[in-house]
Parts: C-alpha cells; sequence; structure tokens
C-alpha cells in the first residue's frame, strides 16, 4: 500500500485481497508501485508498475512483487544517469532486467520461471513524453490532455481466462509499447481484477464513470489528506459494488498532474 504525495502530481496505488482468495485462504497476488522522482538534471518523472501473479503458479505472487521491485529499482539506475530518454529500447531493456531477476530467483529455489508467472504493466512519463509497457491482462489509462484512452487492449492467451506473462519465453516478442510525445496528465492502472468494472469490453474503452470519481478526488487532495484518501479506496475495492463483479485480487493505482 503506497500513498505519495510530491510537488505536481498526486498518487494513490493499493492492492486489495480478492474474496476468492479470502475464502480459500491465499494471500494477494497483486504487486503494485507508484512513485514521482526526478533525474539528474531535476526533470521529473513519474513511474507506475503494476504485476499480477498467476493463480495457476506457486510462487506468482513473489513473482509479481519481484517483478515490481525489479522494475522500480531499473527505474530508480536510468534516473541516476544524466542522459534519461524514453523509448520503446527501455521498455524491453526493463523487461529483460525483471526477467533476470525472477530466472536468478528460481534458480536460487530450485524451481522454475513459471513457477513465478505475472504479469507486468508500465508507464513512466516525464513532462514531454510518456512510456506505456504491458505484459498480460489489466490496463492503463491515459489522459494526455484530450481525455481518457486505454493504452494497450488487455492481452489474452490462446485458451479462455489465460494471458501472457513477463515469465514466458518469447515475453519480448509479446511485449507491447506505446509512446507518447507529450506527459500525463492523469493516468491509471489496475490488475485485470477490476478490468471489468474499468473498460468497456466490447470496444476496449475507458468506462469514464469509474475512473472520474478518483481523478475529481485527486485534483482536491491536500497533502495532510492521505490517511483519508487510502481509507476511501480501500472501502471503495471492498465493497460489495466491487466484490460482486468481481473475486479477484484487485489494484488500482491513479495519478493526477496538479495545475
Amino acid at each position: 500500500t503506497r500513498y505519495i504525495s510530491v510537488t505536481g502530481v498526486q498518487t494513490c496505488a493499493l492492492p486489495i485481497l480478492g474474496t476468492s482468495h479470502l475464502a480459500n485462504g491465499t494471500p494477494c497476488e497483486d504487486s503494485c508501485w507508484a512513485l514521482c522522482d526526478q533525474t539528474a538534471i531535476s526533470t521529473p518523472v513519474l513511474s507506475i508498475f503494476v504485476a499480477d501473479g498467476a493463480g495457476s503458479a506457486s510462487n506468482g505472487g513473489e513473482g509479481a512483487e519481484l517483478a515490481i521491485q525489479d522494475a522500480a529499482a531499473f527505474v530508480a539506475t536510468k534516473l541516476s544517469r544524466h542522459e534519461f530518454c524514453l523509448s520503446d529500447a527501455v521498455a524491453v531493456d526493463c523487461v529483460v532486467a525483471v526477467r533476470e531477476r525472477i530466472y536468478r530467483q528460481a534458480e536460487v529455489q530450485g524451481l522454475t520461471a513459471r513457477d513465478f508467472a505475472c504479469t507486468l504493466l508500465g508507464l513512466i512519463s516525464t513532462p514531454h513524453a510518456t512510456l506505456v509497457l504491458q505484459i498480460g491482462d489489466g490496463g492503463i489509462v491515459v489522459d494526455l490532455g484530450q481525455g481518457l484512452e486505454l493504452a494497450v487492449v488487455p492481452m489474452v492467451g490462446e485458451y479462455a481466462n489465460m494471458t501472457h506473462f513477463v515469465t514466458d519465453g518469447d515475453a519480448v516478442e509479446v511485449l507491447v509499447t506505446k509512446l507518447y510525445q507529450s506527459g500525463v496528465e492523469r493516468a491509471a492502472a489496475f490488475s485485470d481484477g477490476l478490468q471489468r468494472l474499468a473498460l468497456n469490453m466490447a470496444s476496449s474503452t475507458p468506462h469514464e464513470p469509474f475512473f472520474t470519481p478518483f481523478f475529481r478526488v485527486l485534483d482536491a487532495a491536500e497533502d495532510d489528506q492521505e490517511d483519508e484518501l487510502q481509507a476511501a479506496l480501500v472501502r471503495f475495492l471492498n465493497s460489495p459494488q466491487v466484490n460482486d463483479r468481481t473475486d479477484d485480487d484487485k489494484t488500482l493505482v491513479v495519478a493526477a498532474r496538479r495545475a
């Protein structure tokens, strides 16, 4: 659970245990990260990552946490350099770094990478460019000044209820990236537990009534309202209106740039 308030950007990120996991006594297998930092030359950078461990993988939740940790470390390393440029190659390098971390951990534990299978969604945004990367389902919604749009259509696998994972052998080939030539005004990322609430599935477009209240609250939030915002998000993600439509783990990250 993270809430970060920084000059210029307000973000809120939260994973919540799904009711099916609660009933089965299994832990939450989602993980997320949201942070606004700056480059070596003081350019602000917003980074968001969401990972969802595969329910069929014995260590899927651990894989999701490893993926988030290494994606965040990858961005931190990039920020420490004087040259910071967003490109498709950066997305590939991030995925490769995450895969290498998971593969090493699998070897240490005497397991296979598939045992740590998880999705990976990411957004890195500066005032001048925004990079989105995605392997798997879930989604990232952005507003660059022309309204909300879904950056990447959630991936489906060969069979129903299947998707792609960052641990798959063809993950780099499956990876979808999108590079925008401007910074985000608003952004949201979510795991597949919220997919049917957050998206109009037939048209693969954002369901705006889902996102509008979050952005409205962030736009008006003060720095000292961390506890209130976090509690409100917990109540929403645990509410009957959400749990009646999904029993999976639910992760939601929202960010809004202040005027």
